[in-house]
C-alpha cells in the first residue's frame, strides 16, 4: 500500500501545480477583462484576440483546477443522505462513485476529446474573428484536464482504501452546504 500512498502524493502534487496555474489563469483572465473594458469605454476600442484569450483562460481555470475540486471534496454531490451517514459508509460511497461512475466517465471523456484536440493541432484551426487565436490551445484543456481528473480519481481511490485498511489518514469531513 506504501507505494499506491506515494503514487497517490505524486497525483496530488502535480494537480497542486495545476490549481496555482488555473488559479492565475482566472486572475489574467479578470485584469484582461478589466482592462479591456477600460480600453473599449476610454478609446472605443477592442480587441476580438484579448476577448478570446479570457474564454480561453477561464477554459483552462475550469479544466484545470477540477481535479483539485475533488481533491479538496468539494465537488458536487448528492447529499439527500450522504450527510448523516456514517463516515466509513461515506467512504464505501465515494469509493463506489469514483471506481464506476467517475472513472469510466473521464476515460470516455478523454477518448472522445483526444481526436478533437488532435484535429485542431493539425488543421491549424483559427477563430474565424478578426484578430482571433489559434483555437488548439484551449481544445488542449480538454483531454488535459480529464486526463488529471481521471488520475485524481486514481488518488482518491488509494487514499480511501488506505482509511480503511488504517494504512492512511485523511480528513473526510464533509461540509454540508448552506441549504
Amino acid at each position: 500500500m506504501k507505494p499506491l500512498l506515494k503514487i497517490a502524493e505524486t497525483i496530488d502534487s502535480i494537480n497542486n501545480r495545476f490549481a496555482v496555474f488555473a488559479m492565475w489563469a482566472i486572475f489574467v483572465s479578470c485584469a484582461i477583462s478589466s482592462g479591456n473594458a477600460f480600453i473599449r469605454f476610454i478609446f472605443s476600442k477592442s480587441s476580438n484576440g484579448w476577448l478570446e484569450i479570457q474564454w480561453y483562460l477561464f477554459a483552462a481555470a475550469v479544466m484545470l483546477g477540477a481535479s483539485t475540486v475533488l481533491r479538496v471534496n468539494e465537488h458536487v454531490r448528492v447529499d439527500v443522505i450522504y450527510g448523516q451517514l456514517q463516515t466509513k459508509t461515506k467512504v464505501f460511497i465515494d469509493l463506489f462513485g469514483l471506481v464506476f461512475f467517475l472513472i469510466p466517465v473521464m476515460s470516455l471523456m478523454m477518448y472522445l476529446a483526444w481526436p478533437l484536440f488532435i484535429d485542431k493541432v493539425f488543421s491549424g484551426e483559427m477563430s474565424s474573428n478578426a484578430g482571433g487565436l489559434i483555437r488548439w490551445p484551449v481544445w488542449m484543456t480538454m483531454p488535459l484536464g480529464f486526463l488529471m481528473v481521471l488520475l485524481q480519481g486514481f488518488s482518491e481511490i488509494i487514499k480511501r482504501v488506505g482509511w480503511l485498511t488504517n494504512q492512511y489518514e485523511m480528513n473526510l469531513v464533509y461540509e454540508r452546504p448552506l441549504q
